[in-house]
């Protein structure tokens, strides 16, 4: 069943007076889209409007978005200036991100470097990677290590060293390994709560105002996979 958050389910992962880092689950959207469907965002308003008792309308800016199937680190600006300083940060990937991906198949080695050419299509909101340039492609590149074999799982560890559409998805499905529940990537069937075995697991950043390093790591959702690590 699919539980998205709502201002009382809520897991926030960092709080202070400019910034708030809450953990995704699948289903969420990070902003509002043509469905209609209730936003993260407008969630995390309604738990700062009510925890701070504050009245009138709530400042929160998106500073980035993960996938609706995907699980994770998303990090909201309080503040304007903090809106302006981290936009800048992820715009210029001064921020280390990591994912962890559950997949059926092995990979060609233990850890390597994927790269490729994605070549957007709009139509259906994919991407297809190519392993040479083609017209409109985007260079694509990751790091992966394979941290566990399950009894019919590989889960892996992902860098990014770019950041496209649905970048991780496609390129993993372009090798023959897409992400356990991922239909439109490949994989044979989907989850129960209709998202993807893909976790924002980790991200280290300078705070926007204090100039602290911030290293947030986000728990896993509760399934058998993720909990057999």
């Amino acid at each position: 069943m699919k539980i998205v958050s709502n201002k009382d389910n809520l897991q926030v992962l960092h709080e202070d007076n400019h910034i708030i880092v809450v953990n995704k689950r699948a289903g969420d959207i990070v902003q509002g889209d043509k469905t209609g469907d209730k936003p993260l965002s407008d969630v995390v308003k309604e738990y700062i409007k009510e925890k701070y008792n504050k009245p009138g309308a709530v400042f929160l800016g998106v500073v980035h978005r993960l996938d609706r199937p995907t699980t994770g680190i998303v990090v909201f600006a309080r503040t304007s200036k903090a809106l302006s300083r981290l936009n800048d940060l992820f715009k210029n990937r001064e921020t280390k991100k990591t994912y962890w991906a559950a997949v059926k198949n092995q990979l060609p080695k233990e850890q390597g470097t994927l790269v490729h050419y994605l070549v957007r299509n709009p139509k259906n909101n994919t991407s297809k990677a190519h392993t040479k340039e083609v017209n409109n492609s985007k260079k694509a590149s990751l790091d992966y290590t394979i941290i566990r074999a399950l009894n019919n799982y590989y889960i892996l560890e992902i860098n990014l060293h770019t950041g496209r559409h649905h970048q991780i998805r496609s390129q993993l499905s372009a090798i023959g390994c897409p992400i356990k529940g991922d239909l439109k990537y490949g994989f044979n069937r989907s989850n129960p709560d209709g998202g993807i075995h893909l976790h924002a697991r980790q991200l280290s950043f300078n705070h926007p105002v204090n100039k602290e390093i911030l290293n947030i790591t986000a728990p896993t959702p509760n399934d058998p996979v993720w909990s057999s690590i």
